[in-house]
């Protein structure tokens, strides 16, 4: 027992095993993260987008976390559940009513969350993940990113969302960000909301060090 100005500091085996069950806890948390993956539906893309996407895929499931993503069979939506499922991870898919007319709802889905639009879908999937990541993709990976980190700012959640930045695809929407910034039109930092990784290694540090909800 050490004392240091008034506080007392008990090292005795029954609180060393106390705060060793919390700190296993707080690991399988972290081990078992909900990640919700905005990306393109398109398929006439760079095929080096695909080889990235399905490595993340195959890495969300070596880790034990769960993808969250818009539940299509489509573009990069179809190649990441793909690579989640075949090395027994778990999919969760959102699909919009639109997406279940046309007959593109994924095969991957261990949970299917059925929506009725685009702005549904992204309530349903911020509520349903504790971070997300952005690939590349177009006007609607673009709404989700701005929707989610809008959100943020005004205190509606704590969940950031990193822009894995595959080929750089990202770096003209993080010049903006900076342009933004340093016009003032942006509160605060913009990376406490939106934060930029990379690589894989990049993006796997980003989300162990992302604070885990509720904890």
């Amino acid at each position: 027992m050490n004392k240091k100005k008034g506080v007392v500091f008990s090292f005795s085996p029954k609180n060393f095993l106390h705060f060793k069950t919390i700190l296993v806890f707080l690991q399988e948390k972290i081990q078992q993260m909900r990640v919700a993956v905005y990306c393109s539906a398109n398929s006439h893309i760079d095929e080096e987008y695909f080889l990235k996407t399905e490595e993340l895929g195959r890495w969300l499931a070596q880790n034990g976390h769960t993808l969250v993503f818009g539940g299509t069979d489509l573009g990069l939506m179809e190649t990441i559940a793909k690579a989640v499922k075949e090395l027994g991870g778990r999919c969760v898919g959102v699909v919009p009513s639109k997406v279940e007319e046309r007959g593109h709802a994924s095969k991957w889905l261990d949970e299917r969350i059925d929506c009725d639009n685009l702005s549904d879908r992204k309530d349903l999937m911020l509520q349903h993940s504790d971070i997300a990541i952005a690939l590349p993709g177009g006007i609607g990976t673009l709404d989700e990113v701005f929707s989610m980190a809008a959100s943020a700012t005004i205190g509606y959640h704590h969940k950031k969302v990193i822009l894995y930045n595959i080929c750089g695809f990202w770096n003209p929407l993080v010049m903006l960000l900076e342009h933004l910034q340093t016009q003032g039109f942006i509160r605060g930092e913009y990376t406490q909301q939106i934060a930029v990784a990379n690589d894989l290694t990049e993006l796997s540090d980003q989300i162990r060090e992302s604070e885990y909800p509720g904890l």
